[in-house]
């Protein structure tokens, strides 16, 4: 984990104060897109009912509707006259102006800031591979019983025997470990490679959809330092990728409205690599936020824009 340190000395005064109709605008906003979001999963949950795609965005990931939906403006942006952020984990008031607290939070997250200054760098930089074909999920169900498998209440698009020969009949080359890491034991064997936490940073690169996925919980694990609207792009990057990647499973889920990607025929391999090459194409973008969003505060302070995605840079100023 060479090359940054989570060292900081004096904290920066943001880069933009936002007076408070210009805040509270946003926050409004980010809040209203996140409730558009997760209110069929809200109604779901009221009336006990799973979703096989959705439920992974709430459970895998760890990360509340409540804390999605709250508003944090990042590192570089300061707010005028919020006293509601003042008594906030991780925000300090300076006047008038609340901001980030970069010390506070550096100091008690120090490991995490490091592993995620690491990783997505790392993750950048290694050669995308697009040559998995989604097996990963197809390993999950490997020699199991309808009844031991992760949703139940879905059968299988081929027979069993015909889903265990998918497996066994591919070379599977799987680098995320917590894809590897639900391999029933029949099918772990069969991986080329062993992934595991030690070997995360040298191991992920940005053809993985997991690793694509995961750029959500990275964002969300350096709440406040990384913007409510980034964090919300990297969710949605999140739901996208799992929608896929549930049809390109073995799961027959067509009664929910999701048609598959048959990847053990050639058509569906060439049609999942398209795909992967497109969302990896997405989220190289968003992780280039995060790492410049996550990089050292004088970075911060000077490259990252305030604004929603697709908005023009924001341009350091104090509001009147």
């Amino acid at each position: 984990m060479t090359g940054f340190t989570t060292e900081l000395t004096t904290p920066p005064a943001p880069a933009l104060v936002l007076g408070p109709q210009q805040w509270q605008a946003r926050q409004a906003a980010h809040e209203a897109a996140v409730d558009e979001l997760v209110e069929p999963h809200r109604q779901r949950v009221r009336q006990h009912q799973q979703h096989p795609v959705y439920d992974f965005l709430f459970s895998y990931y760890t990360l509340r509707p409540a804390a999605l939906r709250q508003w944090h403006p990042g590192a570089s942006v300061g707010l005028l006259d919020a006293p509601t952020f003042s008594t906030r984990r991780f925000y300090r008031t300076d006047g008038r102006v609340t901001s980030v607290d970069l010390a506070g939070f550096i100091d008690e997250r120090r490991a995490t800031v490091s592993l995620v200054r690491a990783l997505l760098p790392a993750t950048s930089r290694a050669p995308a591979q697009f040559g998995c074909f989604g097996l990963h999920e197809w390993a999950m169900v490997h020699q199991q019983g309808p009844s031991t498998r992760r949703h139940p209440g879905f059968g299988l698009r081929l027979s069993e025997a015909e889903t265990n020969d998918v497996v066994q009949s591919h070379q599977i080359r799987c680098s995320h470990f917590d894809a590897y890491r639900f391999f029933t034991p029949t099918a772990r064997p069969l991986n080329l490679l062993r992934p595991s936490v030690e070997s995360r940073v040298g191991m992920e690169q940005g053809g993985c959809l997991h690793a694509n996925m995961d750029l959500y919980k990275w964002a969300y694990k350096m709440l406040p330092v990384v913007s409510a609207e980034l964090l919300l792009s990297t969710f949605r990057l999140a739901r996208d990728i799992r929608e896929f990647d549930m049809r390109a499973s073995p799961y027959d889920l067509a009664e929910l409205g999701y048609p598959p990607v048959r990847i053990e025929t050639a058509a569906g391999k060439a049609e999942y690599v398209a795909a992967q090459r497109v969302f990896a194409d997405r989220s190289e973008v968003l992780r280039q936020r995060l790492i410049i969003e996550c990089a050292e505060p004088a970075l911060t302070a000077s490259k990252c824009p305030a604004g929603p995605p697709g908005s023009a840079p924001a341009r350091a100023h104090r509001a009147s």
